[in-house]
C-alpha cells in the first residue's frame, strides 16, 4: 500500500469515526471467510458496515475524533463495526459473538461515551431507533384510538337499539 492510499484509508476511516452512532472493535482472529461474509451480511442487514484496516492507520484517522478512546482496542486482529443508528452495529456484533467464540468484543465507542465489552452489551440490549419510533407511535395513538372507540360507540348502540325496534316492528 502506498502513502496515497494509506492517506485514503486514513480519510475514510475518519470519516466513520466522526459519523457513526456507535463502533465495535473486536478480535476475529479464526474465524473463516465464510463467518466474515456471514458478520458483514448481518451487519448491512441491519443498517452498520464492519471494517478490517490497520490498526496504526485507525488509530491516525482516531486522532481528533469523538471515538479517539477506542484507541487502546487496537491491537492483534481487529476488526470495526459501526453504524449511524447508537444500537445496530452493538446488537449484531453481541448476537454474532454469542454463537461465535472466536468473534470477541474488546469494546468500543458511543459518541464521545467509552465502551468496554460489558457496555457494548448493554448497549446492545437497548431498542434500535426503528423500535423506539414504533413503540413512540403506539403510546400517541393509543389515546386517539381511545378516543375514537369512546365516540363510535353511541353510533353502533344506537344502531343495534333502531336495528331491534325494527326487527319488533317486522
Amino acid at each position: 500500500m502506498d502513502r496515497a492510499q494509506k492517506e485514503k484509508v486514513v480519510e475514510e476511516l475518519g470519516q466513520i469515526f466522526e459519523s457513526s452512532g456507535v463502533v465495535v472493535v473486536a478480535h476475529y482472529e479464526g474465524l473463516t471467510v465464510a463467518e466474515m461474509q456471514d458478520l458483514r451480511a448481518s451487519m448491512r442487514e441491519a443498517g452498520g458496515s464492519v471494517r478490517v484496516a490497520k490498526n496504526r492507520l485507525a488509530k491516525i484517522a482516531l486522532e481528533g475524533k469523538p471515538a479517539a478512546s477506542i484507541a487502546e482496542y487496537l491491537t492483534g486482529m481487529t476488526v470495526l463495526a459501526y453504524s449511524e443508528d447508537p444500537v445496530a452495529a452493538a446488537k449484531v456484533m453481541d448476537k454474532y459473538a454469542q454463537g461465535n467464540d472466536k468473534l470477541v468484543i474488546l469494546g468500543g465507542s458511543m459518541g464521545e461515551e467509552p465502551l468496554d465489552s460489558a457496555g457494548v452489551a448493554r448497549v446492545a440490549k437497548m431498542p434500535s431507533r426503528e423500535e423506539l419510533l414504533a413503540q413512540i407511535a403506539s403510546i400517541l395513538g393509543a389515546p386517539a384510538s381511545g378516543i375514537a372507540g369512546a365516540i363510535g360507540a353511541p353510533a353502533s348502540n344506537i344502531a343495534s337499539i333502531l336495528s331491534t325496534i325494527e326487527e319488533k316492528a317486522a
